[in-house]
Formats: C-alpha cells, structure tokens, sequence
C-alpha cells in the first residue's frame, strides 16, 4: 500500500488509545443518563459495548468471496438502507485491496521504513478505509473538471472503483451488484427509498457529481436526475455537494445540501423543486467560533424529518448544532452539541418511527440517542476493528425486525447488529416509516 495509506493507519490507531470508550457517554448541554438505566437491564456487570443489540457475525459476507473481487474488500461505507431483512441497499466508495493476514507467531507486518520496531496492525486498527478509499480532489488542478483521482493512487491496485451500490440479503449474500452505474458515480454519499413511494424507487446522493440519481427498484433503470451532474450551483437546478435526503408524510423530501453550499432544499414528491433555506455562517473553519444565528449553516451535512409534527431537523455540522424548522423552513428553535474548539463532530441527524433522534459521533464514535430537545438518552460504541465496533458510522437504517444497519467511512463496510435478548425496547432505534409498502 501506499505511504501515505500506511501513515494515515498509524494515526489512526493513535487516535484509538485516545478514544476506545466502551460505554463512555459524551456531555450534551450537560446531561448525563442515570446509572440504573441499561440497555439491558438483567445483564450485571456489563460495559454494553454494542448497546442493546449484539453483532450479526460474517454479515455481510466479504467482497473477496464474490466472482472477480478475490483480491478486494469493502471500501468507505457511505450509506445503507433496508427495504427488507431480504433486500439491504449499500453504497460504498469503490473497492480496496484485501490486506493479507498477520506473520507467524501474530506478529504483524513489520514496517521499519515508518518507524523502528513498527508492526501492522497497530491497536487492533488496519487502515482508515475513508482515506484509503477514492474520490481525489474534487476539481482537476486550476480548473473547474471534475478530478481524475489520480492523486488517490491508481485504480486497480490501491483501490478499485466498482461494487459500488449492493444488495444484500438477510444471510450476508451480495444477491446484486449494480456495476452498469460505477462509472456515473464518484462520490456516492447516502441511498433512500421514499416510504411513500409503492414502487420503492432509489435515490442515491451522490455528493462529487452535485446531483441525485433516480433508479428503479432493481436498478435496471435510471429514472431521475436532480441537479446538474458536474455542475454545481445554488438554485433550483443545481446542488453543490449534497449530502443526505429525508422524507415528509407527504412524500415531499428535503436534501442538505451540503458541503459546500449552506442550505435545505425541500422537493415535492414528484421530484419537483419547491423552496430552499439557509445562509452562509461566518465559521471559519476548525477551532474557530461557531455561528449562533438561526438559519446559518456551515457543512449541512444531515437532515430529518418528525413523522408526527413534520419538523425538520438539520445537521449544522460545522457549527456542532442541531436547528429544527417547520415544513417550510421557518426556525423553530436549536441546540448546541457540546459547543467550543474541541466539540463533537456529527455524521447525521436520524429520526425513527418512533419519533427518537440519533446521532453519531465521529470525535467519541458513539451512536447517541437524544430526545426531541436535544438532551442525552443513551449512547454506546468504541474505536476499533473488533465485531461491533464503531469507526467513522456514516448511513443508519433499521428494517422490519428492527435489525439495525451502520455503514461505516472509517471501518469499512457496513454491519448488521440485532437486538439482545432482554433489550429495553426504549433504546433500540426504531423502525423506519413504511407508509407505502411493508
């Protein structure tokens, strides 16, 4: 692998003796969970390193047991969605090379031309798969194109762009792999189904081309195209780098958008352009003091939606907050997510059936549960490679039996957890709107 894979690995693995907390709640607005409240309350004696639920070992099964990708393993899972416990939609940024085992004795792969006495893995933690894995630099140098991903090494040995959008079924097998569509794509960041859509049509937010892609349930078809692929702006027909999609009761759906823009854009549910909100905040960037007006963002990198009230809820990311608007963009009210320079930094906002808010952490790497005024219920997770662990989740999904799914940027891949015999109910992340369809 490269050198920079190999340093980008030690720094994670640094990171690790800093952040493995098993059970090692985060303050928000100071709350804390009382010490009698476990996720499962007839376990003594337990740090509840997966929460209420325990992982579904080998699921899924490796990318190198399919035809063709022997020598290649998931890459940076971005987004996950369950139709069904028989049909799991997952996205991931390419492809990387199986790392093979450790030397005799356990001893690892030396690796001297790093550091003395440096051995591979280090702390449990093989690579970081979201730096490992492409896009490269979103423009070519001096100019507006969309980048090669040269600059990421070279495609088909240290990474290989394919595999990216599978299916899987409840017994880990990849039962469809959408290759006809990886070359459209080049940064594939969240899937969707529409809860009120009786034909389950996709929608795959793909952030580098500043465009939403449409396809038809067996993705024989693309349908749709929102935005304007390669081209970004901000107006009714282009995004700049979109990032995650959320639906209302009445099939209209809001997308952050994004990375680069600062704003909400809400569609009808016929894919029709409806409103948009949101400024520029004056955040400069890490370390810098987070903007407190309503209706700035920087870095909208989520957004839900209350199936009961219709309230949107809003990742600012840049600004550790989470702000809350009605259906049309007027503010509601916010709060801060442990504000100041060494805050938390929030992959998503997700808002079950059951009303619950979940976000994930990539500072604690904790999956946390909040309720609707921002104040901590529960949280669970820990860095590392172990079964279970949490690095870098990215895409949540529940389906119909409440198996949970994480894909993970860090880790890799995706996992599958189901709930712990004797769970309290109150903990698990509940079901998904299926309003449309069973």
């Amino acid at each position: 692998m490269r050198q920079r894979s190999t340093l980008i690995t030690i720094v994670c693995a640094a990171a690790a003796c800093g952040y493995v907390a098993v059970d090692g709640l985060f303050p928000i607005q100071a709350q804390t969970r009382a010490a009698s409240a476990a996720a499962v309350p007839s376990v003594i004696g337990s740090l509840e390193a997966t929460g209420p639920y325990e992982v579904v070992p080998n699921w899924p099964k490796d990318l190198s047991t399919t035809p063709g990708n022997e020598k290649w393993t998931f890459g940076a899972g971005q987004g996950v969605f369950a139709e069904s416990p028989d049909r799991v939609y997952y996205i991931q940024r390419g492809s990387l090379p199986v790392i093979p085992p450790q030397g005799r004795g356990g001893a690892g792969i030396s690796a001297p031309q790093v550091a003395p006495n440096l051995a591979f893995p280090v702390a449990g933690l093989w690579r970081n798969a979201t730096q490992a894995s492409p896009p490269g630099a979103l423009f070519r140098p001096g100019t507006e194109q969309p980048g090669d991903d040269s600059d990421r090494g070279k495609n088909g040995a240290d990474f290989l762009w394919a595999n990216c959008i599978l299916v899987v079924n409840r017994n880990g097998d990849i039962i469809e792999n959408w290759t006809q569509w990886d070359k459209m794509l080049r940064r594939p960041h969240s899937v969707y189904i529409s809860p009120y859509d009786p034909q389950k049509h996709v929608y795959i937010v793909d952030d580098y081309r500043h465009a939403i892609f449409k396809f038809t349930n067996d993705g024989k078809q693309l349908v749709k195209t929102m935005g304007t692929p390669n081209m970004h702006g901000s107006d009714p027909t282009h995004f700049y780098r979109p990032t995650f999609m959320a639906f209302n009761t009445d099939g209209s759906w809001y997308v952050s958008d994004g990375y680069a823009n600062t704003r909400v854009v809400k569609f009808d549910k016929n894919d029709n352009y409806v409103t948009a909100w949101g400024e520029r905040g004056t955040n400069a960037g890490q370390g810098a003091k987070p903007e407190t007006r309503p209706n700035y963002f920087n870095n909208v990198h989520g957004v839900g939606v209350d199936p009961q009230t219709r309230e949107v809820y809003v990742n600012d990311r840049g600004n550790r907050r989470i702000q809350v608007f009605d259906e049309n963009g007027k503010f509601i009210r916010m709060w801060s997510m442990q504000p100041g320079p060494t805050g938390l930094d929030l992959h998503f906002v997700h808002i079950d059936a059951d009303r619950r808010v979940w976000v994930f952490d990539q500072v604690s790497q904790q999956l946390a549960q909040l309720d609707r005024e921002g104040r901590l219920i529960n949280a669970w997770g820990g860095l590392g490679s172990w079964p279970g662990a949490l690095f870098g989740v990215h895409g949540i999904s529940v389906d119909q039996e409440q198996n949970l799914y994480l894909a993970a940027v860090g880790r890799g891949g995706v996992q599958k957890f189901r709930p712990r015999q004797g769970a309290n109910p109150a903990y698990l992340v509940g079901k998904h709107v299926y309003s449309a369809w069973k």
